[in-house]
């Protein structure tokens, strides 16, 4: 498979943009590595990564109710 781009994986994924981005900044997932092409950053999403963020909403994601009690539990642990 060859690399997604950031929307690419959203679709495959379900969820929007701005979404997967709001985990990213706040280090819920980790950032794929970055790839610099003439002067522009871009972020290129291997199988792995796609997969890794499939998990991560299968975890902590609920569309229009929240967040899982089991993200709230973990988060509340010290």
């Amino acid at each position: 498979m060859p690399p997604l781009g950031t929307l690419e994986v959203c679709a495959l994924v379900g969820v929007h943009r701005s979404t997967l981005e709001r985990w990213l900044s706040s280090g819920r997932l980790q950032t794929p590595q970055p790839i610099r092409i003439g002067g522009r950053v871009f972020r290129y999403w291997t199988q792995r990564d796609v997969e890794r963020v499939q998990r991560f909403k299968a975890k902590f994601y609920r569309k229009g109710r929240g967040r899982k009690a089991i993200a709230r539990r973990e988060e509340l642990m010290p």
